[in-house]
């Protein structure tokens, strides 16, 4: 094979120089074909290998590799041979080469037996598709360095991205995420798209068909939009949020957040997702804001109020009245201890219920073997119980985060009661947290101290009028009726009293 610059002096010797074709091949040393091409053709040349190089060593068990490696076929997808096993296994029948050399043959056998896959270029009606998928992404949270399941969902005409990090992949993170969405969104779209998983699918069966979850049955049809299932291992079947979930995490996810919580964490994702709106797709003439202000308008509405979110799960409450969800427990009033509850676990929550009344509310925990107690839901237990008031956990608990005044007030109230009615003072006072914030009952008993009287009675009196002082209305505005003016403030006429007793009189 010559080079370019041999191809150019030909061609010159021939067409400017008029040379024959015989002369050109004795003076450059090439035969008379070689000149004849460089002739017809000015392009570079590639080589191509006319036949197979020998291969002395690999040779003798290429045929048992192609055996081997059509065989591998035929297997599971995740038990076929790779190519060291391929290598280990022609070792055993003697071959003594290198595992680089049958490497190299494996990928080019794997190669030509693939065929290269094609794709049709689609177009979505505005409201009518959606595509949903979940990716893993690394975020700091309260100084923790981990891993969040980062929920995406993106309309296809408009093209705008949704994202929501959760803790974990579990049912009420998947309903959760399509329940903030759609808010985001505006509305619902008329068709989601899935890959086939576990929250949704219970049973992939032959072809399109499958055997979803109750669950999600329910839940769709709550919010009146089809579900779409992929193709087993056919991921480009739903391509744009393949494409967003990689664009979520280098765009959305770097450099790696560093928050104090997961409510922090989606605040920024959904700042983020809203400036994303600004950007312009290739072979577009509107912002994709401006498209999905007009996609807004062929969305299905949300319904007036959100789907619970959440799994749902009888339980029993202890004798220490803590009801267990995964490896944590959680607190409930005692005068549930032993009760029968249900409990609802939302993504970053959870409820219990009795009958059909919420009487526990916490934060979740994401922990293992961790107790998440209320210390008011023990107050009633330890009013009846004083003595314990010291060793109690709950109390110990609160003790280590409230307020200097409260162990000001605990004193004080010791030193005036020491026979225990002093801690049962003290544990009433505690229970207006049920009704008051915790701010306003800090400044009540800071100003009941200072003014002497920290008793019940005193802080139950400051709170009332704190209430009463937030609770007045603003002065009317009398500018531009100056008839009204001064009205509520005339001195006082006597003389009118007399005519009134006057009359009386008569």
């Amino acid at each position: 094979m010559i080079r370019v610059e041999e191809n150019e002096t030909i061609r010159r010797a021939y067409f400017i120089e008029g040379k024959s074709i015989r002369q050109i091949s004795r003076e450059h040393g090439h035969c008379r074909r070689t000149v004849r091409k460089a002739i017809q053709d000015a392009g570079p040349r590639s080589y191509t290998l006319r036949t197979s190089r020998p291969a002395p060593v690999l040779g003798p068990f290429q045929e048992r590799i192609d055996e081997l490696v059509q065989e591998s076929e035929e297997q599971p997808r995740k038990q076929r041979y790779t190519a060291r096993r391929i290598y280990q296994l022609i070792q055993e029948d003697g071959y003594l080469g290198g595992e680089s050399t049958v490497r190299r043959y494996v990928g080019q056998k794997r190669q030509a037996m693939r065929r290269p896959e094609a794709f049709l270029p689609l177009e979505f009606d505005p409201g009518q598709d959606a595509q949903m998928d979940w990716t893993e992404a690394v975020a700091e949270i309260g100084g923790v360095r981990q891993t969040v399941q980062l929920f995406v969902m993106r309309l296809n005409h408009s093209r705008v991205r949704f994202a929501m990090a959760f803790p974990f992949q579990k049912q009420e993170a998947f309903f959760g995420g399509h329940i903030q969405a759609f808010h985001f969104f505006g509305g619902v779209p008329h068709r989601i798209s899935y890959d086939n998983l576990k929250t949704a699918v219970f049973r992939i069966l032959k072809g399109h068909n499958r055997y979803e979850q109750e669950a999600f049955v329910a839940f769709r049809s709550y919010y009146l939009f089809d579900s779409h299932y992929c193709n087993v291992r056919q991921a480009h079947e739903k391509g744009g949020v393949e494409s967003d979930v990689g664009y979520a995490r280098r765009n959305f996810m770097t450099p790696v957040p560093k928050v104090a919580s997961f409510a922090e964490l989606n605040d920024h994702l959904r700042r983020v997702c809203q400036q994303d709106t600004r950007r312009r797709s290739r072979g577009e003439t509107q912002t994709v804001a401006e498209l999905w202000r007009a996609e807004k308008m062929r969305l299905l509405p949300l319904p007036p109020t959100d789907y619970p979110a959440c799994a749902s799960r009888p339980v029993k409450a202890s004798a220490y009245s803590l009801v267990t969800l995964e490896t944590n427990r959680y607190s409930v009033p005692t005068e549930y201890a032993r009760r029968q509850l249900v409990l609802r676990a939302f993504p970053f929550r959870v409820e219990v219920l009795y009958l059909d009344q919420v009487i526990a509310a916490h934060e979740r925990c994401f922990g293992r073997e961790q107790d998440i107690i209320d210390p008011l839901h023990y107050l009633g237990l330890i009013s009846q119980r004083p003595g314990a008031f010291e060793h109690a956990v709950p109390v110990r608990r609160w003790r280590e985060t409230w307020p200097p005044v409260y162990e000001q007030l605990l004193e004080s109230l010791q030193s005036r009661w020491p026979e225990g009615r002093g801690v049962k003072e003290f544990i009433a006072i505690l229970k207006l947290h049920r009704e008051h914030p915790a701010g306003q009952i800090e400044r009540a008993v800071g100003t009941a101290l200072q003014a002497g009287v920290p008793t019940l009675d005193g802080i139950q009196l400051l709170l009332r009028r704190e209430q009463h002082i937030e609770g007045r209305p603003e002065p009317l505005d009398l500018v531009g009726r100056p008839q009204l003016q001064g009205i509520g403030e005339q001195p006082v006429v006597l003389e009118q009293y007399e005519q009134l007793l006057g009359g009386n009189q008569a």
